[in-house]
């Protein structure tokens, strides 16, 4: 492969009269006399003005060496001392040279230039955009017999440093653990997914869709996100939560935009609104699936052109911040019937993380069954544990199919604060475990589907005020539709048990499709039920 320099001239380091040329030390030239680096090609940038300076530095590399092939690219920026105008006159030159590495090995020398082109230099190289390692050349020591000085190559590929890489390799186990509280998770998927979302958290200020069941432990994660790019100096701002949910008429665009006093009935006074409160910070937005047609299209206009207009004002308010939504519906059905709009589902889905809930995390169980024991005692000022017997107990109900964990770790948290208030003198025995027991399974009862209550099941998707709502006719067939989604490997699955006669009629059969549509006459869909 051949080496390329590419270098900028030094005004005052490269030049000399006459009677001194080659008694002086100019590293420009002594670059090429170092064993460390063989140069074949040298670009040598250098400022308009300079040309006469650039050329006999172009001739006396040339004398020493007449093998190197010496470019003289000039350059030009107004201010040399202005960062902005020096980076973005060397990015230009980046983006203009005809890189190919395949050939070629490229080296960025960082002695000559002022001090802020050398900055330049090195962020350039260190991103990549000079796909290079830098050469560091010095002057030589007084009386040495060396007069070209000394070289050394840096290589800022920090994988190839073994302590750095090691310190690196800390520093993530130690961001995946703060992600997860400390909590030794065991479930290898979940696990994995918590790697990505480290490695999103600290790169990306994208926004990021967290999915999963109620109590899955969106809202905790979206904070200890923020936490973490916090101690990482990613952002300055704000975390700022909101349950879409709550959101109710007008209200809902004041508490998001802000308004100005008057702009509606009860205005009393200017309200900021928790875009703003955001800025430069992270916005939360639980049960994102909630929100309105209006305010989903407000709130993509605010994320794509970082600013909004608060009710009843003509001012622009400016806010950057990064979205991070939380939902357990699926919003891709949503689309389909209207619900949520499909320009702002495409903005905030480019980092989608599915939580699982607790039960699908058996394994997981007794690890956030001590972080409970450990948050029982912050809380409340006094420790608890278990006794042998009784904790084997409880795990082992906590992993069977008995335990339904439907609210996932609200259940686990709301069970440990019931037995750590009960259990005498601070320790859980067994009979605190068997009565707790008792008590989860009289909490799950509803959801049965033993009973034969065709009650049962709509409490589970529907609101009370839904199944008032709903014919008698209809309660029967939608608890029919729910036990066989539920007993079904997919959606495909379910439709061929349901439609096994009618299917054979239709010249095509799209089981999927009429399944779909029936659900969404309830505003049900699959992934509510297959949870």
């Amino acid at each position: 492969m051949k080496t390329v320099l590419i270098n900028i001239l030094g005004i005052e380091l490269d030049s000399s009269v006459e009677q001194c040329k080659w008694t002086k030390w100019r590293p420009s030239i002594a670059v090429c006399q170092h064993r460390e680096i063989s140069i074949d090609k040298y670009h040598l940038l250098y400022q308009g003005g300079h040309e006469r300076l650039a050329e006999e530095i172009k001739q006396d590399i040339n004398s020493l060496n007449p093998k190197i092939e010496v470019i003289l690219d000039k350059i030009e920026y107004n201010n040399p001392w202005d960062f902005e105008n020096v980076y973005e006159t060397l990015y230009q030159y980046t983006q203009n040279f005809k890189f190919d590495t395949d050939k070629e090995e490229y080296f960025v020398g960082i002695k000559t230039g002022t001090h802020v082109a050398r900055i330049c230099l090195f962020l350039l190289t260190e991103s990549r955009h000079f796909p290079a390692k830098l050469v560091q050349i010095s002057k030589p020591d007084k009386d040495t017999i060396n007069p070209i000085g000394y070289c050394s190559i840096i290589d800022l590929d920090l994988s190839k440093y073994d302590s750095i890489a090691k310190r690196f390799q800390i520093k993530t186990k130690d961001d995946l653990s703060f992600l997860k509280s400390g909590i030794e998770t065991r479930n290898k998927q979940f696990n994995r997914q918590i790697e990505l979302i480290e490695k999103v958290a600290i790169r990306s200020t994208h926004p990021m869709l967290l999915m999963g069941p109620t109590g899955a432990g969106k809202s905790f994660l979206a904070k200890r996100i923020f936490q973490l790019k916090k101690l990482q100096h990613k952002l300055n701002g704000n975390f700022v939560e909101l349950n879409c949910a709550t959101l109710k008429g007008s209200a809902a665009m004041s508490t998001l935009f802000g308004h100005k006093k008057g702009a509606y009935t009860g205005a009393l006074q200017d309200r900021n609104g928790l875009l703003k409160e955001a800025n430069d910070g992270i916005l939360f937005l639980d049960e994102i699936g909630e929100l309105g047609l209006d305010e989903q299209a407000m709130l993509l206009r605010a994320m794509e052109e970082k600013s909004y207009y608060p009710l009843g004002s003509d001012v622009e308010i400016k806010s950057d911040f990064q979205l991070i939504c939380g939902t357990n519906r699926d919003l891709n059905e949503a689309t389909l019937t209207g619900e949520f709009r499909e320009d702002l589902l495409s903005r905030i889905n480019l980092w989608t993380f599915t939580l699982p809930g607790l039960k699908e995390r058996p394994e997981d169980i007794e690890p956030n069954l001590d972080f409970e024991i450990n948050r029982f005692a912050e809380v409340n000022g006094y420790r608890i544990s278990f006794n042998k017997e009784a904790k084997c107990y409880y795990l082992k109900f906590a992993t069977s199919n008995d335990a339904l964990w439907t609210a996932n770790f609200r259940d686990l948290n709301s069970s440990v604060t019931r037995m750590g208030t009960l259990a005498p003198s601070g320790r859980i025995d067994l009979d605190t475990v068997k009565s707790e027991i008792e008590v989860l399974k009289n909490h799950w009862k509803p959801n049965s589907r033993a009973t034969g209550d065709i009650g049962n099941l709509l409490i589970e998707y529907l609101t009370p005020e839904q199944i008032q709502n709903l014919d008698p006719f209809d309660k029967v067939q939608l608890n029919f539709v729910i036990n066989v989604c539920k007993d079904s490997k997919s959606l495909a699955d379910a439709g061929k048990k349901l439609f096994v006669s009618s299917r054979l009629l239709h010249k095509t059969q799209n089981d999927s499709d009429r399944l779909r549509k029936y659900l969404v006459k309830f505003k049900l869909s699959w992934y509510d039920i297959s949870l």
